[in-house]
């Protein structure tokens, strides 16, 4: 049976998987990488590392399987400069290299901001490659060419340099109404689109280069479609495609989108393209899964075991409130300056009580983000889940609780890669519509909140809410002090 490889370049992993045509997901295979961050704010990774896995993993998943073609998404909001050969001159800059924050702090206080916002659906913030270019400008840096992570892979597999309108649709620098670059932005972020990767739709059929071919194992000129970014493909991925169904990722970071039939934006949420005439309304969280990751590393624990325990623990920790800001804040404040924040720690609050409140303090930001799309005028009337954390009770059973309602979770680790290949077999014929590819998805089991549990996480969020604005100066004096380093 033909399948098509969703190639997902992720913020800490290359994750590929074969699907049939008939939604199936048939293998799989994952090559990690490291994240650089040597200085504060920093989080670079190496384009060439990035190719190098990206071609291991197709490799893997391909052997032995009747391919049809490839489909490739990537974490949004990177950048990174090329030269006229199309090497890499700077890192691959992430969505939580934080470095840029003063700038989006100066843009920020300009109505000029706002302005974009609503013209190309993305906040102005670090994560936005327009704060990093403008950064980037600001500092002195040149390339002949400025593109993302998944845009420079993509050629490596094809040898053309383009990017699609999913992803360029959270850059900061397409205007939503035309699908092309805005005037307005590029001149912002000081460059020009000549600069910029050729705009394509995400169906688009590109093919495999004779290079790529040779690394992979596959044939060249195997279709390979353009895609489009992983948090609008997630949505494709959990079958949350018509409108009144949001769609949570929650992995490293974690987001909420609902679709929708035309763009449309306010001050707490993003707009991006998926494909087609479908977009996705909501807002990505900066600290998901890492928040339990960075928990264990300090607790010096086993990441599964350390959920096991706050499993156990009642929701509200006994009166622990945390504020899971460990890498800065993106919705639904867009606010790069919050601290992580512990409130209300006693003597007799053990690890358990911490790493739950840190789970409930994600959830709590993703109903947060609910509630401003809800108030944008997208109704959520259900919930579809994905993404690693979701293998763990401790994490299910925050989100239900925060949320209020049932989730059902849809393989809770392939969502953007399914909806990659989904779009793929969409774009090579195999369905008439994203309905028609959403419809293979099954809803998997819907997972029930406690009602005692959603009360209490209830009274928790205006709290929450609270929090966050009373500790808003404290965190950027905080942010302005001096990094010194304490030697023993």
């Amino acid at each position: 049976m033909s399948v098509l490889l969703g190639v997902d370049l992720g913020t800490t992993a290359t994750k590929v998987v074969a699907v049939t045509a008939g939604g199936v997901i048939e293998g799989r295979a994952v090559r990690g990488y490291p994240t650089r961050t040597s200085e504060p704010g920093e989080a670079v990774q190496d384009l060439a590392t990035l190719c190098e896995t990206a071609f291991d993993a197709v490799a893997e998943c391909a052997a032995g399987r009747d391919v049809a073609g490839l489909a490739l998404t990537g974490a949004l909001h990177s950048v990174l400069g090329l030269d006229g050969a199309g090497t890499a001159v700077t890192p691959v800059h992430l969505w939580a290299d934080t470095r840029s924050s003063d700038v989006a702090r100066r843009l920020r206080s300009d109505p000029e901001a706002a302005a974009l916002h609503r013209e190309t659906g993305t906040p102005v913030h670090p994560m936005s490659p327009l704060v990093t270019l403008r950064w980037l400008a600001e500092r002195g840096v040149t390339a002949a060419r400025w593109c993302g992570a998944k845009d420079a892979v993509l050629a490596a597999f094809t040898g053309r340099l383009v990017t699609d309108r999913s992803t360029a649709s959270a850059t900061g620098l397409l205007r939503m109404a035309t699908r092309d670059w805005s005037p307005d932005a590029l001149a912002v972020a000081g460059v020009t689109a000549v600069e910029l990767p050729e705009l394509v739709d995400p169906t688009e059929v590109l093919t495999l280069s004779a290079d790529a071919a040779r690394r992979t194992g596959l044939p060249a000129g195997l279709p390979v479609v353009a895609g489009a970014g992983d948090g609008p493909l997630a949505n494709l991925g959990v079958g949350a495609v018509a409108p009144g169904t949001a769609a949570v990722s929650l992995g490293t970071s974690g987001a909420l989108r609902v679709a929708a039939s035309s763009p449309a934006v306010d001050a707490r949420t993003f707009c991006y393209l998926l494909a087609d005439d479908t977009w996705v309304i909501g807002g990505a969280v900066s600290n998901g899964g890492v928040v339990a990751q960075w928990a264990a590393e300090l607790f010096g624990a086993d990441l599964p075991d350390l959920l096991a325990e706050a499993a156990g623990v009642a929701p509200g920790s006994t009166g622990l409130l945390a504020l899971p800001a460990l890498l800065g804040e993106r919705a639904p404040y867009w606010d790069p300056t919050p601290r992580g924040t512990l409130l209300g720690l006693r003597r007799d609050h053990r690890r358990e009580h911490l790493v739950r409140a840190l789970l409930d303090g994600v959830c709590l930001r993703l109903a947060m983000v609910r509630d401003a799309v809800v108030h944008a005028g997208s109704p959520v009337e259900s919930v579809r889940a994905t993404g690693g954390a979701l293998r763990s009770t401790a994490w299910t059973a925050s989100l239900t609780a925060a949320l209020g309602e049932p989730v059902q979770v849809v393989d809770a680790t392939d969502g953007s890669g399914l909806g990659a290949a989904l779009l793929g077999w969409r774009a090579l014929g195999a369905f008439d519509s994203l309905t028609a590819a959403a419809a293979v998805v099954p809803a998997g089991p819907a997972i029930v909140p406690n009602p005692a549990a959603v009360a209490r996480l209830a009274a928790l969020r205006p709290l929450a809410d609270r929090a966050h604005e009373a500790l808003r100066e404290i965190a950027a004096e905080l942010t302005r002090l001096p990094a010194g380093e304490v030697r023993r």
